[in-house]
């Protein structure tokens, strides 16, 4: 079981609502995409909450993948959550089954807070990412598969430790080949200007919205960090079209 560190709020509910309202930020990525943060989107009571369930209860697995022409555990563990009659996610060469909403009930109540956040927005999947610690990553990538047609807004929902967010432009050239999924960190690329790259630090309960052209433009990764040993549950809402 990994282990999960548990911290004591030390703000009022009151106190707390005032400081989500004053640092929700949205960073302007142009070309008309931008990505905004909301670092106290659930409270303290819930998110600690939620993740106690979600390690708890969802059927974790560490699938093999393929990348770059070998097959190899995925760095972290996952779980899909889908409507029914959707069409099939499948992403490096691993085609995960798609559970439904109603065999966990916690994730129907954040998708609803998900929504009440973000008006208008509709969501119909669910990608839920475990990282055990430090060691476990996910590498630059973009989720640009063509079943979230070719604008999506991706909603993610962050748990436990807190990790790095990293986000970096696609090179010109580059833009519209297939995604590097799952590249270490060693092999990243050089950004040529500060603007080409953005991070951020993800905090428990935190909720970060990447909508326009972020997909097709920008790649992103949580990286692997030395001394972390407190797991991280990310939710990632998407819509299927």
């Amino acid at each position: 079981m990994p282990r999960i560190k548990r911290a004591t709020p030390s703000d009022t509910q009151q106190e707390a609502a005032e400081k989500v309202s004053d640092s929700v930020s949205t960073v302007d990525l142009g070309n008309g995409s931008d990505v905004v943060y909301m670092p106290g989107f659930l409270s303290a009571d819930d998110s600690w909450k939620y993740l106690d369930y979600l390690d708890q209860h969802i059927p974790w697995i560490r699938p093999t993948i393929r990348v770059f022409g070998r097959s190899c555990l995925q760095p972290r563990d996952t779980c899909y959550v889908a409507d029914a009659g959707l069409q099939e996610l499948v992403y490096s060469g691993y085609r995960p089954r798609a559970y439904s909403w109603d065999d966990y009930p916690p994730l129907k109540e954040i998708l609803e807070a998900v929504h009440k956040a973000l008006p208008g927005s509709k969501f119909n999947s669910l990608l839920l990412n475990r990282y055990k610690g430090g060691d476990d990553y996910v590498g630059w990538h973009a989720d640009d598969e063509k079943l979230y047609g070719s604008a999506p807004t991706i909603a993610s929902v962050s748990f436990g430790g807190e990790r790095e967010f990293l986000l970096k432009r696609r090179p010109a050239k580059t833009s519209k080949e297939k995604r590097p999924e799952d590249e270490p960190a060693s092999k990243r690329a050089k950004a040529t200007s500060p603007g080409d790259r953005q991070s951020f630090l993800l905090k428990h309960g935190s909720l970060l919205v990447m909508r326009g052209h972020t997909q097709r433009d920008w790649l992103h990764s949580v990286p692997k960090r030395a001394k972390l040993d407190g797991v991280r549950i990310n939710l990632t809402f998407r819509l299927v079209i």
